[in-house]
């Protein structure tokens, strides 16, 4: 079972990612992953998603010009949010999240 301070640390990831999606994820990642497995875990994990769901994005912001992207950037904007949140709730609960539709870039 992952300590307090652990699961806090993996919360955190998720929920500076909503104002710094880049360099709040980052500082901690960088700073305690080698201090802690499931830290690193959740580093990895946010990372994976981030890079996926910008790669969708970009893609359905190309297919806006068929029209077809603009629906699907709204539903790229809500589940990332809804499964950002789920993963701050179950990182704190000392659970290890996996993002749906996500490819693994760093493992």
């Amino acid at each position: 079972m992952p300590t307090n301070d652990e699961r806090l640390f993996s919360m955190l990831f998720y929920l500076l990612s909503f104002p710094f999606p880049i360099l709040g994820p980052l500082v901690i990642w960088l700073l305690k992953r080698d201090e802690s497995e499931f830290v690193d875990y959740h580093g990895k994990e946010y990372f994976n998603f981030f890079v996926s769901y910008f790669i969708y994005s970009a893609i359905s912001g190309f297919l806006v010009l068929l029209l077809i992207g603009i629906p699907m950037l709204i539903v790229l904007g809500i589940m990332g949010v809804v499964f950002t949140i789920i993963a701050a709730v179950k990182s704190y609960q000392g659970e290890r999240y996996r993002f749906p539709m996500v490819i693994r870039f760093v493992e």
